[in-house]
This record gives structure tokens, sequence and C-alpha cells, in this order.
């Protein structure tokens, strides 16, 4: 139980600018958040307020300007960026709104992919295991284009969980789908939380969705303004 405690993710006072046209632009200003091991974190808030840039910062695909970030004991903001790949090899699985399956290769071809990067020896074995957990079974040689985007998301839902990951990080994941079949995908994605026992961020435009976590926090102009 003491495990359970352990936090997994910690935010201490990060911020991230980036450069444009413009000037100088302040996308995360000053955001403290600590999260313990298997928690499920909602986050909302409006369009440009600084959710998905966070979940790329806790991904390590943004290096914050300012502030520490440790993710599961590594302290992201002093790594190379071939740390911070292997970093989110071992730890981090992550869906997107837009799937992001490679379109030449089928969905066992695609569900295997990270496995094979991490030189898993039973690359094909996991990704075969998770498609059929995800009610793909029938469909292992089909190709992105040949499914449904309900049947594409559950594709990266097994690409993402294939590796075991001790944090998922899904953007929006149910933004291109119909109603019904989004809450399909979100019960399948608590369905695999649980089982895997994964810490999850899970940012949405939906309360009732962030309602469903056993947390929840609203972000505004780059701040959370809700504290914890």
């Amino acid at each position: 139980m003491t495990e359970q405690l352990d936090t997994v993710i910690n935010l201490n006072n990060v911020e991230l600018t980036l450069t444009s046209n413009a000037g100088e632009v302040n996308i995360l200003r000053g955001i403290d958040l600590v999260i313990k091991a298997g928690e499920t974190i909602g986050v909302v808030g409006p369009s440009g307020s600084g959710k998905t840039s966070m979940l790329m910062v806790i991904a390590g695909l943004e290096k914050v300007s300012g502030g520490d970030i440790s993710i599961a004991d590594h302290a992201l903001n002093t790594m190379s960026e071939d740390g911070l790949a292997l970093f989110r090899q071992s730890h981090v699985g992550i869906v997107f709104q837009d799937f992001h399956l490679v379109p030449t290769m089928t969905a066992l071809e695609n569900t295997a992919m990270p496995l094979e990067f991490a030189g898993r020896d039973d690359a094909f074995g996991r990704a075969r295991a998770e498609l059929e957990a995800v009610g793909l079974g029938q469909r292992l040689d089909h190709y992105p284009g040949q499914l449904s985007g309900g049947e594409q998301q559950r594709v990266a839902l097994a690409r993402a969980f294939a590796p075991e990951p001790s944090i998922l990080l899904a953007d929006e994941p149910t933004g291109n789908l119909d109603g019904e079949t989004g809450h399909k995908i979100m019960d399948l994605l608590f369905s695999l939380k649980e089982r895997c026992n994964t810490t999850m961020v899970l940012v949405t435009h939906q309360p009732e969705l962030a309602m469903r976590c056993s947390r929840s926090i609203h972000m505004l102009d780059g701040k959370i303004s809700n504290g914890e």
C-alpha cells in the first residue's frame, strides 16, 4: 500500500516559453502539480490554456524554460534528447486525438513498433495480445485506412499499453469520435488503466470524463486555476 502513495509526477514552478514571429509566448506560467502512483488526473480548461503543453512537458517532448520536473524519479530538465527518448520508451505511453498510426503498417505492426524499438524479443506476441485485449484480434492484418475511427483509436490504445508503461498520457482521445464510440473508447481506456495500474493524465473538454478520474484540475492562461 505504501508504494501506491509514491510520487510519480512532480512539477515545481514549471514554465514553458516558446518563440513565435510575434516574440516570446508564455505557455506555462508556474505549474505546481504532484501526482501519486495509480492516480487518474483529469485536466480541463479552455483551448489555449496550456493543457496539451503540460502533457508534452511531462512526456519530455518539450523542454521546460524554468522550474523543475521529475517523472518516475527522472529529472527531465537535466536530461539529453537521447536520455528523454529512452525515458519515454521505458515509462510513458501516449494516446493522441488523431491516432498517429503509420498508414503503411498493419494494426499488428503499428502496435509492435514501440516494442521493437525497445528491443523486445516478444514484440509481436505482446502486440497481438494487446490487440486481442481491445477487441481487434480479427483485425491484426488490416491497415489504418481499412479501420473505422474507433478501431484506429483501439489500435492506438493497444500500442500505448503494450510496453506496460507506468504513466499514460491521453490528449483528447475521443475528440475525433462520435459520442457512442467515444464512450466505448473511454470505458476501454479506464479498464486498461485499472488492469495495468497505470498512472494516467487525461486532457479532455468533457467534464463528465474528468469526473471519472480520481482528481481533476482546471487550467487557465497557463496556470492551474484551482490548485490541486
